[in-house]
């Protein structure tokens, strides 16, 4: 699939929380003010005001009273600094991509706030100093326009034979979603006049030729809407170059009531690009089309399936629900594939073949087609292993042969770059105590060199890593890592920080954190990370398990973790801290609810707090079918007995929370966290409150703010717990 898979790409992006984890973020939209006055019934409509000005009156109060107490706790300025050092240092790995022989980069550090896209040839890069090239300065470019920018992104394009390079470049006011794209030329390194240029929207484009744009974005109300309830496109035109953008051509159009349709490309060996879209009817449900000549045509596969690539001719694809095509059986799970140029020619399903089988164990991560093989990443029991990935050559010998690689280590290894043109792919290599290394995979031969590895951010000396496993409510086994010094001891006085997710099929594993290393695991504190279901650690079914009315089992496996730890000794009630972020946010407001008893510190990030109301706030609709509907009467009883803010009861042990959000997020809207602080603060009882008015999904415009936010929570998770 070109640049990234469509649907990651567009509906799940990924960044960077406040410990330098990668971790999820939900997608995004505006409502207006009508819209969301929906609900009279509710008087704290106001805090739903984003912009209001009483809202932002009350953050500013709750701002300054949260800083003036936790900035000037002694602990505060040693954190700040810890995560600044971590988060801007020259040491960090310029992770890139590779296009013809130059490795292109984004960077940000404390002279460069917003950051820089700059290039430099792959030999360099191998350096231990590379020699860059800045294309694009975006701290400069800002102050030439006055504005607030931060860089969302370049897609580059170079036409087969051509040595002019352009890019689509993604720019946000203050860390939104929504974006405009201008057309740059890389080698002038200047804006292209009369270029493509965008207005603000939520958007995505691609290149088809030098001259010619495959592109969704809101069209306007001319002729009815043209964003779904979701606020996403839903209508995708072909765009040349020199007219205006309202006269690109119409090429399909969804539903108001789909999350949303963007547009895609698939490259082949040959150079030629595949046109197509992808229409989201639901967050986990698609239809992938192909644009011929004629029209618009369906890919034969099933709508719970994620497409792959295209490696040694055939389509590959993998499978989160059940499939039976022309009567042969496949699973939940399995990676399949069937021969291109057999649907080409015919438009019709050809016989479709097993790729890969994951074992109840496994589950696929990622798969990387490059010019001298295929590869695949798997979890082995939330270890990573990569695959190199062939049919078979024996003509005794059905299917595919995978052959594992030889990795650093036992922790967990990622895909960072591939494409068909290179031979090279970079792959992504930690642990909890091994620092994250950058390695190069020959994709001919397999072998594996180490291109870039960070030095150690805090003195591991002494610690151990357990994977152990707690058992759930139903009996199931949930596996957790814990992270803590060999010497503990076990009587229950350990500061303990428990970290969890639980959704959208987003696995939680083992991964370097120097913030948290620095600032938790180096004052003596224990770190815990929970593999509940809801996530991916064992592929679809394990996210499947917790869908909708079912979700208390989510719930229950995160106190089952819990209790797991306590009863172990390693910690008590008291000093044991939870913290989770976007939905891993909605999972702290639950368990504020349900198991006060159990928790010391609670930090509750980017939250989904009002679940009966989730659907009306920003991108709220899109997520139905992960939580359930409060307009459908029986998932609106289970979501009554859930959701945070409707169960905040003032005679609950509550211990203080910190709530964490950004006035720019317009994926999770900072209502949810304004209205459950507000009811803590009308109940009398004790909240910390904390939103930064710049941001977007992460609460972190750059990386100053990043590590200002980290500070807070850790002053914050050392006054409660030691």
């Amino acid at each position: 699939m070109h640049h990234s898979q469509v649907m990651n790409q567009y509906l799940h992006n990924w960044g960077t929380d406040s410990n330098g984890r990668r971790c999820p973020r939900l997608p995004a939209v505006t409502k207006t003010n009508s819209e969301l006055s929906a609900d009279a019934t509710d008087p704290l409509l106001w805090l739903e005001e984003i912009e209001g000005e009483q809202a932002l009156d009350w953050v500013r109060t709750q701002n300054n009273r949260t800083l003036s107490a936790l900035q000037t706790d002694p602990r505060y300025s040693g954190f700040e600094a810890a995560a600044l050092d971590v988060l801007t240092s020259d040491d960090r790995i310029p992770y890139g991509t590779i296009r013809d022989g130059l490795v292109y980069n984004f960077w940000q550090d404390e002279q460069s706030v917003r950051g820089l896209w700059r290039r430099t040839p792959v030999e360099s890069y191998r350096t231990s100093e590379p020699d860059w090239d800045v294309i694009l300065d975006i701290d400069a470019l800002a102050e030439t326009e006055d504005a607030n920018w931060v860089f969302k992104g370049a897609n580059v394009f170079r036409a087969p034979g051509s040595d002019r390079y352009r890019a689509l470049v993604s720019l946000s006011d203050g860390g939104k979603d929504a974006i405009v794209q201008r057309e740059f030329d890389i080698e002038s390194k200047s804006f292209v006049a009369d270029g493509f240029s965008t207005p603000e929207a939520k958007q995505g484009a691609e290149w088809l030729d030098d001259d010619t744009l495959l592109i969704a974005t809101d069209w306007g109300d001319d002729d009815g809407p043209t964003v779904t309830e979701s606020g996403y496109p839903f209508v995708v035109k072909r765009w040349v170059r020199g007219t205006a953008l309202s006269d690109a051509q119409e090429l399909l159009r969804g539903n108001p009531t789909d999350v949303g349709v963007f547009p895609t490309t698939i490259e082949l060996a040959d150079g030629t690009l595949l046109a197509g879209a992808v229409q989201a009817d639901t967050f986990f449900t698609s239809t992938l089309w192909l644009f011929t000549d004629e029209a618009a045509v369906q890919w034969p596969i099933p709508p719970k399936a994620t497409p792959n690539g295209i490696s040694h001719g055939r389509f590959i694809f993998s499978l989160e629900q059940q499939w039976q095509p022309n009567n042969v059986a496949f699973h939940t799970g399995d990676l399949v594939a069937f021969d291109l140029d057999s649907f080409l020619d015919s438009h019709q399903l050809p016989p479709v073949e097993l790729v890969f089988r994951p074992s109840p164990t496994q589950a696929v991560t990622g798969i990387a087609v490059a010019s001298g093989g295929t590869l695949l990443a798997i979890t082995e029991n939330v270890v990573g292993q990569v695959l190199r990935l062939e049919p078979s050559s024996s003509a005794s010998t059905e299917g595919w042969t995978t052959t594992p690689l030889e990795l650093p280590g036992t922790g967990d290894v990622g895909i960072t770059f591939s494409d068909l043109k290179e031979e090279t792919v970079l792959l992504n290599y930690e642990d909890f105590l091994t620092p994250t290394s950058l390695l190069a995979l020959d994709s001919n031969t397999g072998e594996i060199s180490e291109l870039k590895a960070v030095p150690a951010r805090f003195d591991a000396e002494g610690l151990i890593v357990e994977q152990l496993a707690a058992t759930s409510t139903d009996g199931t086994a949930i596996p957790h890592f814990i992270v803590r010094r060999a010497d503990t001891a076990f009587d229950g006085s350990t500061p303990t920080l428990l970290y969890g997710y639980g959704g959208f099929q987003v696995p939680l594993n083992p991964s370097y954190s120097g913030t948290i290393g620095r600032n938790w695991l180096e004052h003596g504190g224990a770190f815990v990370m929970a593999n509940i279901r809801g996530g991916g650690e064992f592929g679809p079914a394990w996210h499947q398990a917790g869908l909708k009315t079912n979700r208390q089992l989510i719930y229950d496996d995160f106190i089952a973790v819990a209790e797991s730890v306590i009863a172990s000794g390693l910690t008590s009630p008291k000093h044991l801290g939870i913290m989770g972020g976007s939905n891993g946010g909605l999972l702290m407001g639950v368990m504020l609810n349900q198991r006060p008893d159990l928790w010391g510190a609670v930090v509750v990030q980017v939250p989904l707090l009002d679940m009966l109301r989730y659907h009306l706030l920003l991108a709220g609709a899109s997520w139905v079918d992960e939580y359930g509907s409060p307009d459908d009467p029986e998932e609106r009883a289970f979501l009554e007995t859930i959701s945070p803010y409707q169960n905040f009861d003032p005679t609950l042990p509550y211990q203080r929370p910190l709530f964490v959000t950004s006035t720019k997020d317009d994926r999770v809207h900072p209502g949810h966290a304004r209205k459950m602080a507000k009811k803590f603060e009308d109940a009398g009882l004790g909240f910390w409150y904390y939103e930064n008015i710049d941001g977007g999904h992460s609460a972190a415009a750059n990386q100053t703010e990043a590590a200002k936010r980290t500070a807070l929570e850790y002053t914050y998770l050392m006054r409660q717990l030691s």
